[in-house]
C-alpha cells in the first residue's frame, strides 16, 4: 500500500478528461489540471481494446529520492522542508496552481478500476485482478513492480515477510501490504 494520495482518472474515448480525489468519501475534489502534470499518467491511452469509458484508480506519490531533492531545493531557497513524501505529494496535487504540481517529482501507480463501460455495451471483461493490472500496463499505466500472485496462507505470509525485509530499500514509502482476491467474481461475491 503506497503512502500517497488516492485518485481516480476518468478516460473517455481514450482521452484523460478528469482527475479527482476521493475527498470525504462522497464528494471528491477535481484535480484534473494537476494530474495532467504527473509525467507517468497517460493523457491518451495506448494500445487497443480499451473501453469508451474507463475510470482508473491509483495512487499519486513521491519517491524518496524525489522527496529528498525537493527538500534540498526548499532548504536552498530558504523555505521550510516538507515533513514527508505523502504530504508533499498530496499538497501538490490539491494545489490550485498546476504549476506547483508540475514542479514536484510526482508519480502514479494504478491499482484498480471504478466506472467502466459494461461488457454488454462493448466494455472489457476481466476474470482476475492480476489480468486487469497487466491490461492497464498495456494501455500505458504504471503498476508497482512488487505486485505478485500468492496462493494460500503460507505464500501470503512469505510475501508479507519479503516486502517487510525490502521495505527500507523500496524507492517509495508504503503503509503495508494489501492482499486482494485475484478472482474478480469471488471479489464481487465477498
Amino acid at each position: 500500500k503506497l503512502d500517497g494520495l488516492a485518485v481516480s482518472l476518468l478516460y473517455v474515448e481514450g482521452q484523460l478528461v478528469r482527475g479527482a480525489t476521493r475527498g470525504d468519501g462522497n464528494t471528491g475534489e477535481d484535480i484534473s489540471a494537476n494530474v495532467r502534470t504527473v509525467r507517468n499518467i497517460p493523457l491518451k491511452l495506448q494500445g487497443s481494446g480499451w473501453p469508451s469509458v474507463l475510470e482508473v484508480r491509483g495512487e499519486v506519490f513521491m519517491a524518496k529520492a524525489g522527496f529528498d531533492a525537493l527538500n534540498q531545493r526548499q532548504l536552498e531557497s530558504g523555505a521550510k522542508p516538507f515533513a514527508n513524501p505523502r504530504n508533499a505529494a498530496a499538497g501538490a496535487v490539491r494545489q490550485l496552481d498546476p504549476g506547483i504540481a508540475a514542479q514536484r517529482p510526482l508519480k502514479f501507480f494504478a491499482y484498480g478500476l471504478g466506472e467502466v463501460t459494461p461488457a454488454e455495451q462493448g466494455g472489457p471483461v476481466f476474470d482476475t485482478h492480476f489480468g486487469l493490472l497487466q491490461t492497464l500496463k498495456s494501455w500505458g499505466f504504471p503498476v508497482a513492480a512488487q505486485v505478485e500472485r500468492a496462493q494460500g496462507a503460507l505464500e501470503l505470509i512469505a510475501y508479507h515477510q519479503k516486502i517487510g525485509a525490502l521495505r527500507d530499500q523500496l524507492p517509495f514509502d508504503i503503509d503495508g501490504v494489501v492482499y486482494k482476491v485475484n478472482d474478480l467474481a469471488l471479489q464481487r461475491q465477498l
